[in-house]
């Protein structure tokens, strides 16, 4: 039976090979720097990262999408299911950092999106057989760091800015969504700027100082999006000079740092209800002035930039910092503006935005 299965495999790797082969093509190049043969007109993927999926959707290629990484809903949030009901009956197989050669062959995808830290024998294995590999970092990064979770970065508005624009258009480029991914790019950079212009009479000593709580104490510091969009949104992240990209913490750290205000990202409400009854926690002035809040979904504080967290998410975390400086600016109609244009539906809010009235990756 074993054998049986082994030869059924290595036939369809075989055929895999022959039908790429044939096709015609065209050469990109990924955020690895790797030079890549894609064909011509890709209709079948498989996304092994959670970003790349994100960007998918919104450049309304869904359809494309044959095979997704196992816990696409843990990593985007129980709520996205709605954005791409379809997801729920693509096949699911893999995570970042592994796949099931077999179960990702038999779907016969020409293109496997993968994250920049994937491991070079995964990407080999499947390269192997016959399936083109485009790896996404969402990062313009020096020679030596393009393969890392945690890179030494130099200039991060830089390396994200650019970054998130090649890694639009790679995979724009890739899907034949070109004319969406310069749409997404331009709204996305046009909007970032109201936040600058607002924020320019506050000085570095007048901003509010802000701890980015994820499970288990992990926090994000320098060299990640993360502090780049506290940056941006008027904040001072107390992780920036201490946590070099995404690490776990000690209490006794976060209360000596004593932040201001505590962010938590949407896909992890329990955080938000361990802060709220956790003793240890009471002593922070982030939670004895009640300003802990749970974002929303599209400010995605992740490590990795996504468009609608430079679009409305930084301007909703500065909104939350300096009310004042943003009363007139009604967040849902924001959000729902952006909804529309790149998701095709409605925002919804799921959730409360505060503690007071309502396994982690990067």
């Amino acid at each position: 039976m074993r054998a049986t299965l082994l030869n059924t495999f290595l036939l369809g790797t075989a055929l895999s090979l022959c039908s790429f082969s044939t096709l015609a093509s065209r050469q990109v190049t990924d955020q690895l720097g790797r030079q890549v043969i894609v064909p011509d007109h890709v209709d079948r993927v498989v996304v092994l990262q959670h970003q790349t999926l994100n960007l998918l959707v919104q450049l309304d290629a869904t359809h494309k999408i044959v095979g997704v990484l196992a816990n696409w809903k843990q990593q985007l949030g129980d709520s996205y299911v709605r954005l791409a009901p379809q997801l729920l009956k693509t096949h699911a197989l893999g995570d970042l950092t592994h796949v099931d050669l077999e179960s990702l062959v038999a779907l016969h995808p020409q293109v496997v999106f993968v994250t920049n830290y994937a491991p070079k024998e995964m990407i080999d294995q499947i390269t192997n057989a016959g399936i083109a590999v485009v790896a996404i970092s969402l990062r313009e990064d020096k020679t030596g760091e393009a393969g890392k979770m945690n890179p030494e970065i130099n200039n991060e508005e830089q390396a994200y800015n650019e970054g998130l624009k090649q890694g639009i258009r790679l995979i724009g480029e890739v899907v034949d969504r070109q004319k969406q991914a310069n749409a997404l790019i331009d709204y996305t950079f046009a909007q970032r700027k109201r936040v600058a212009e607002r924020l320019q009479s506050v000085t570095p000593q007048q901003r509010v100082r802000v701890y980015m709580a994820n499970p288990d104490l992990t926090t994000y510091g320098s060299g990640k999006y993360t502090g780049l969009m506290m940056n941006h949104a008027g904040a001072f992240n107390v992780a920036e000079s201490t946590v070099k990209g995404f690490k776990q913490v000690s209490m006794e750290q976060v209360i000596a740092w004593n932040p201001q205000v505590i962010f938590v990202q949407d896909r992890y409400p329990e955080v938000v209800t361990d802060i709220e009854h956790d003793p240890k926690w009471q002593v922070i002035d982030a939670v004895k002035n009640h300003r802990v809040y749970l974002m929303p979904e599209y400010a995605k504080a992740w490590g990795y930039p996504m468009p609608e967290a430079l679009a409305i998410g930084e301007l909703w975390m500065a909104k939350k910092l300096y009310p004042q400086k943003f009363s007139d600016i009604d967040m849902q109609k924001q959000a729902d503006a952006y909804y529309q244009r790149f998701y095709r539906t409605h925002y919804v809010a799921q959730q409360s935005a505060s503690v007071t009235s309502s396994g982690p990756k990067s």
